[in-house]
């Protein structure tokens, strides 16, 4: 399937449903003042798809809306959107990835834009049997700054992601495959397009939220998987020393599923193969 985009109308309660045109990814689509491509102003969401539906649809547009709301931006009508998204995933032919965008508009900022963008999603396979290793940094604010200094967006899922691309960049040259980051008092916090999720015992423990990172839909649906099969699920402020001791820990994303670590900062971690594939096959049969 080749890749495809559609603009419509951004949904405000009780807006009428659009029509949904298909343009190739390259057409063009937006203006080139849009706050998308002169400020990196707006919000996205990346759904996977599975079977022609669309993945954690209330997770997703739920932390659009909040994203949104951080943004100083019109609520969305989320039932609109929701359909929108999901007569939209209907076309694709195989797994597939749903980037959702909503900007604060055009040269003017009358009224947000929005768009989507439908792709084939690439075989997590071979990563998932590999593992990924990881490098750590320091993200270059407190465990305390996202609380504090709410008007940062910490904690947002904003287009400016040219650090995160700048920190994958980073991790190659380190002869990694990702960065994980920490803040500056030493608590981890996310990777730059995932959650980190770590197995401590009979434990899934996750990075609180509130330290400065993205509160992720696929680790939520990792916890659910977790609580099913008899594991507890928490919160917590966690450490490099933390990570190094664990029984095993993935990269959770929406388009990746949930990678194992196999190595951090050089030392080795173990890969709960068992696990990791009970997660990803729980991953997989998501819908809303």
């Amino acid at each position: 399937m080749a890749a495809v985009t559609f603009r419509f109308p951004y949904p405000a309660a009780g807006s009428a449903a659009p029509d949904l045109v298909a343009q190739p990814v390259d057409a063009p689509t937006i203006s080139v003042m849009d706050a998308a491509a002169e400020r990196g102003d707006g919000a996205f969401e990346t759904f996977g798809v599975v079977g022609g539906a669309p993945q954690a649809v209330r997770d997703h547009l739920e932390r659009l809306r909040d994203s949104l709301a951080m943004l100083e931006l019109p609520a969305p009508d989320l039932p609109a959107l929701a359909e929108i998204c999901r007569k939209i995933a209907a076309r694709a032919t195989g797994d597939a990835w749903l980037k959702l965008v909503v900007t604060r508009g055009g040269m003017d900022r009358a009224a947000p834009s929005a768009w989507a963008v439908l792709a084939d999603a690439a075989d997590t396979a071979p990563l998932r049997a590999e593992g990924i290793a990881v490098v750590t940094a320091d993200r270059g604010f407190a465990s305390d700054y996202a609380e504090r200094e709410p008007w940062a967006l910490i904690g947002a899922k904003t287009l400016s992601y040219a650090q995160n691309m700048a920190a994958i960049r980073e991790a190659h040259r380190r002869g990694a495959g990702d960065m994980l980051w920490a803040t500056s008092d030493g608590l981890l916090l996310e990777a730059p397009t995932s959650s980190l999720v770590v197995l401590r015992g009979s434990a899934l423990v996750t990075p609180d939220p509130r330290l400065g990172a993205l509160h992720g839909t696929t680790q939520r649906a990792m916890f659910r998987w977790a609580e099913a099969a008899g594991l507890e699920t928490t919160y917590a402020r966690l450490t490099r020393a933390d990570l190094a001791s664990a029984d095993a820990a993935w990269l959770a994303s929406s388009v990746r599923g949930a990678v194992p670590i196999s190595r951090v900062d050089g030392s080795a971690l173990p890969i709960d193969r068992a696990r990791t594939e009970e997660i990803a096959a729980f991953l997989r049969a998501r819908r809303d």
